[in-house]
């Protein structure tokens, strides 16, 4: 289902790590667009109407005879072209220029000169002017097809920005959506602004006005179930949704016993209390408990809790006399993926687990208003929509919850020791104004015991890892430069006050390419 925006970019994806983020650069930019996979057919584009085409990078090779092709109909539409370096390769191969291999490869940070004026550059760069920008290739294009000139170069690639000013295509070698092209955003704003004459019109306030009406033609006067975990997606999902609907939605919330401190409480209040929800709340921690007792395996601990939580979600909704739509709060990186990977729609009950998926049985139809939203842009929406900001802003946290921040075997007790120690890391974050400065911050129970001295005795007690990572994009992580001072402070406490605990190390890892959301 696509969204009802008047103006629709469409990006191609080659596979690429980063092809999010160039979604991400014209969403900030207030232009909506779409990621499909580079085999989307003819029909399908036509249908869409994009105003512009984006063909993003890739690992492929087109020297190579199966290499992936873009559409010919991306060429045959008569609107705005970028292709962005595999983008840029096979545009050039498709329409009669040449791309060769090349021991001169350039990968990481590089410098492009800037030889000739061109719509991409407008207000930003000038001929003469050499500009960082990020590189990630191996084959380089050699020659041009009719009609393109070259805009500029890089010691790696003769042809490193080109442009046919009447056709409106463009290509570069280089990566504009990644931070480490210092000026790329503004470079993507004058392709869609500039170049396709789009407006910055897509807000989240259109966004809201036209998904309650969307959800309203949807439900009709049908009953909605959402299973609420009190995390930001399917918190702003039953908010938007009881916005559209009222009361024919009922949120179910499954407390399995492996929240952190107070969150429990908090769900309750906030939906019950501010926003009036319907809300099932079924204190199930002694099932879960039960059931993961003795289980140390991580994937056993995660499958486990899937099933159960699918078991509690189906009783409660029985309860209820059933529902006809199952509401959850899936994300548009989560449809990209399930399409990407699968060719069809995701059907796990995303919003609180993240594993299983949805039984046959239970012949709901799905409603997720969501589906066409970033991480970023649904913490956006929850602010529009009025929800408080220390549940809208609140860090990743996966559904299995602690159960993953216990290493071994879980048992009430070291359930109670990270719960504390976790408590007064985030305590100590957010009285240092560090919060919404880190992307997630978290404690782990490590399983190891280590003998300390406290006072005049000696102790054998547990261990317990901080992490805390930051991320521009929501792709990479990097550790967050906590000073001593901080560190010690926080370590003192947690020592202090939580009695199991008698040391305190910090992860300074960092997180590679792939899922926003770490554990």
């Amino acid at each position: 289902m696509t969204h009802a925006a008047t103006e629709r970019v469409l990006i191609l994806d080659f596979g690429s790590q980063v092809t999010q983020l160039i979604a991400r650069r014209l969403r900030e930019s207030g232009v909506y667009c779409e990621i499909w996979p580079y085999s989307a057919n003819a029909e399908r584009i036509r249908a869409f109407e994009p105003a512009a085409i984006i063909l993003s990078g890739g690992p492929a090779s087109t020297l190579d005879a199966d290499s992936p092709r873009a559409p010919d109909e991306v060429f045959e539409a008569g609107v705005p072209v970028l292709g962005i370096c595999y983008g840029f390769q096979t545009m050039c191969a498709q329409l009669g220029g040449e791309v060769q291999g090349s021991d001169h490869r350039e990968f990481g940070r590089a410098f492009v000169d800037v030889i000739e004026p061109c719509a991409l550059f407008r207000g930003l760069w000038a001929p003469g002017a050499r500009e960082q920008v990020w590189m990630s290739h191996g084959d380089r294009v050699t020659a041009l097809p009719p009609g393109f000139r070259a805009v500029a170069v890089s010691e790696g690639a003769p042809f490193a920005a080109v442009a046919d000013d009447r056709r409106r295509f463009y290509g570069v070698m280089f990566h504009p959506e990644v931070v480490h092209t210092p000026h790329g955003a503004q470079l993507l704003r004058n392709f869609v602004h500039e170049v396709a004459g789009l407006s910055a019109s897509w807000t989240m306030a259109g966004f809201r006005t036209a998904e309650i009406a969307r959800i309203r033609a949807q439900v009709g006067t049908g009953r909605v179930i959402c299973g609420l975990s009190g995390g930001v997606d399917s918190s702003v999902a039953a908010v938007l949704i009881h916005e559209a609907i009222g009361a024919q939605l009922t949120c179910i919330f499954v407390d399995h016993g492996l929240l952190r401190a107070g969150e429990a409480e908090q769900v309750v209040a906030t939906f019950r209390d501010r926003f009036n929800i319907h809300l099932v709340h079924r204190d199930a921690s002694d099932l879960f408990l039960g059931q993961l007792a003795g289980v140390t395996d991580p994937e056993t601990k995660r499958k486990t809790i899937g099933r159960l939580f699918i078991e509690v979600f189906e009783e409660e909704a029985a309860k209820l006399g059933g529902a006809d739509f199952l509401a959850q709060g899936t994300l548009y990186p989560d449809v990209i993926e399930s399409v990407s990977v699968t060719g069809g729609p995701s059907v796990t009950i995303k919003s609180h687990h993240n594993v299983g998926g949805l039984p046959e049985r239970m012949r709901m139809r799905l409603v997720e208003p969501l589906r066409e939203l970033f991480k970023d842009e649904v913490r956006k929406l929850g602010r529009e929509l009025g929800i408080p900001d220390d549940i809208v802003g609140r860090h990743p946290f996966p559904g299995p919850g602690l159960a993953i921040r216990i290493p071994g075997d879980i048992t009430r007790e070291r359930l109670a020791i990270l719960r504390k120690a976790d408590a007064i890391y985030l305590e100590e974050i957010r009285a240092a104004g560090l919060y919404d400065a880190i992307w997630q911050a978290f404690a782990v129970l490590l399983p190891v015991r280590t003998v300390g001295v406290m006072g005049d005795g000696r102790t054998y007690d547990q261990a317990c890892a901080l992490r805390a990572v930051t991320s521009t994009d929501g792709m990479t992580a990097d550790v967050y430069p906590f000073d001593m001072g901080f560190l010690n402070r926080v370590a003192s406490r947690i020592v202090n006050e939580v009695r199991g605990i008698n040391r305190v190390t910090y992860d300074i890892t960092s997180k590679p390419p792939g899922t926003i959301e770490w554990e």
